[in-house]
């Protein structure tokens, strides 16, 4: 009797009964993929693993990461600015601890806000480059950068949005040579 001789003799109960022991059993179930590893013997990922590296690398997941990440960045940011430059006040009038703390709380927010948006953008189409072309190297910066001045310089004018193209472009590919050829 072959093997797909006994799956259809199988009965549904007996059908049910391997598949509850596969999901309650304490043996995962794994594909038979083995991956290489540096020390050691082979990794066998399971499918949790799998399933956890394909949210990981999507790039939804890195356009959400990028933002939040900005958001921290900025609020440092703002918050250091507005501790560093103080708005002055004229003489005899004191500013008080509150409006000291309005505008720290209204620097840090606006930056926060810029530096999420800047980093949520530039990452997704950075990802979504890179996934269209089917390669990994120093074009893909080049190309979300001047996509990403562009859109963002768009806002004050065409002249504007040239000049932020070549800006973010030519600022981003020299990130991405230090970053590639620093080690």
């Amino acid at each position: 009797m072959s093997n797909n001789e006994k799956k259809t003799n199988m009965s549904q109960e007996e059908v049910l009964h391997q598949f509850v022991n596969r999901i309650f059993n304490n043996d995962q179930f794994r594909e038979k993929i083995m991956m290489p590893n540096v020390m050691g013997r082979p990794v066998v990922k399971s499918v949790e693993e799998k399933t956890l590296e394909s949210i990981t690398e999507s790039c939804a997941f890195k356009c959400i990461l990028s933002g939040v990440m900005g958001f921290a960045l900025g609020g440092a940011i703002g918050l250091f600015t507005s501790s560093v430059n103080p708005q002055i006040k004229p003489p005899g009038q004191q500013e008080t601890v509150k409006e000291i703390m309005r505008e720290m709380k209204t620097s840090s927010l606006g930056y926060a806000k810029n530096f999420a948006l800047l980093g949520a953008v530039f990452s997704g189409i950075e990802c979504i480059v890179e996934t269209y072309r089917g390669q990994s190297d120093w074009k893909n910066g080049t190309y979300a950068g001047g996509i990403t001045g562009g859109l963002i310089g768009f806002r004050a004018g065409a002249k504007a949005g040239l000049l932020g193209a070549l800006g973010f472009a030519t600022f981003s590919t020299a990130i991405d040579y230090y970053m590639r050829n620093s080690s």
